[in-house]
């Protein structure tokens, strides 16, 4: 299973885009510090001279050309999901098995090589977060949805993704949270998010992994009184227009 950390993409994507070194380096160390004879505050020596090469392709557009091919990549994953899900055979359930890890694998690498050029390129985090949760890489796919958000706090399919990897690690709290505001803002994803929930539920009930059964006990309450309240301000709202 590929469990890659995104942090340091973000330093390199600025030297893709033709940044001076110094401001790239300072920016991509903690405290904006850089390395020595780089000519930061407090070092002596003229700062050092770094040969350039001319890009054989602009950043902006090698990053588009990366995160289109991710999202190729991404489509065939789905596409194998769905030949197994009608597989009967054992042998070509293994076989899709494969090419879904090599599907997703690879749109990994591609999501990575777009960010590699450009750092602050919101789909290719929301790609990367997304792949990583479908691996089973939840601490992962956080961080990089964290990345997401920051850059675009709207995106609630990004949000309730986050909350998926939030259940996943027993952020139970934390997808509550997200729940409730979907509830308000984005129903049909709160919905999926109960989803995800009641399935956690199912799970530690079967088996604890860890958790405290007073604890699961008590999330089945709120997932219990959270669905019952979803019932009824369904069945109280206004029928549509006739067209």
């Amino acid at each position: 299973m590929r469990r890659i950390s995104l942090y340091w993409l973000v330093p390199l994507a600025w030297l893709a885009a033709g940044l001076p070194m110094t401001q790239a380096v300072g920016q991509g160390y903690p405290n904006g510090g850089g390395r020595p004879g780089m000519g930061q505050p407090g070092m002596s020596g003229p700062p050092s001279e770094i040969p350039s090469t001319p890009a054989t392709e602009k950043p902006d557009k090698a990053a588009k050309k990366a995160y289109d091919a991710g999202m190729k990549s991404l489509k065939r994953a789905h596409d194998y999901e769905e030949a197994l899900a009608k597989a009967t055979n054992p042998d070509k359930k293994a076989e899709f098995t494969d090419k879904i890890d090599d599907a997703y694998g690879k749109a990994l690498d591609q999501f990575t090589e777009a960010l590699i050029n450009k750092g602050d390129m919101v789909e290719a985090w929301n790609g990367a977060g997304y792949v990583h949760l479908r691996l089973g890489a939840y601490n992962e796919s956080i961080d990089d949805y964290n990345h997401t958000l920051a850059l675009k706090p709207e995106l609630y399919e990004a949000v309730e993704h986050r909350a998926e990897a939030y259940v996943a690690v027993d952020r139970l709290d934390d997808a509550k949270a997200v729940y409730m505001s979907l509830f308000n803002h984005a129903r049909p994803l709160a919905d999926q998010l109960m989803a995800s929930m009641q399935k956690w539920l199912e799970g530690h009930r079967a088996s604890a992994n860890g958790m405290r059964p007073a604890d699961i006990d008590s999330f089945g309450k709120w997932l219990q009184e959270q669905e019952g309240i979803a019932k009824q301000t369904a069945s109280s709202a206004p029928a549509p227009a006739s067209p």
